[in-house]
């Protein structure tokens, strides 16, 4: 589906099922913020401690790639609506931070 789908299409399903249950008046940028922090946190907190052996094979186990997977799109919703409610282009964010970080990282610098 990521290939068939842009970020505009999942900007406005996000923006639709959220004026659907009038959460505008929740989501501003600071709460959106938080949302993303503590999102990301949840998905840390199943990597905690563990080596890099068992955090590659976390991904074999189907139950454990599902709660991943839940915890990932739970940080995307949350950069979704902000970037949807605050107009801010991801595609465009994207591009120009590649751009930087190729003159900051290059190729030849592996």
């Amino acid at each position: 589906m990521d290939q068939k789908t842009t970020v505009y299409q999942l900007k406005e399903k996000v923006r639709k099922f959220c004026d659907e249950r009038d959460w505008d008046r929740h989501h501003n940028a600071k709460d959106l913020a938080i949302g993303i922090i503590t999102e990301a946190g949840e998905l840390l907190e199943i990597f905690r401690f563990w080596s890099r052996e068992k955090v590659e094979k976390i991904f074999e186990d189907k139950k454990k790639k599902e709660e991943i997977t839940g915890e990932l799109i739970d940080v995307l919703w949350f950069v979704l609506r902000l970037s949807q409610k605050y107009n801010i282009d991801l595609s465009e964010g994207l591009e120009k931070s590649i751009k930087k970080n190729t003159k900051r990282f290059p190729v030849e610098k592996r």
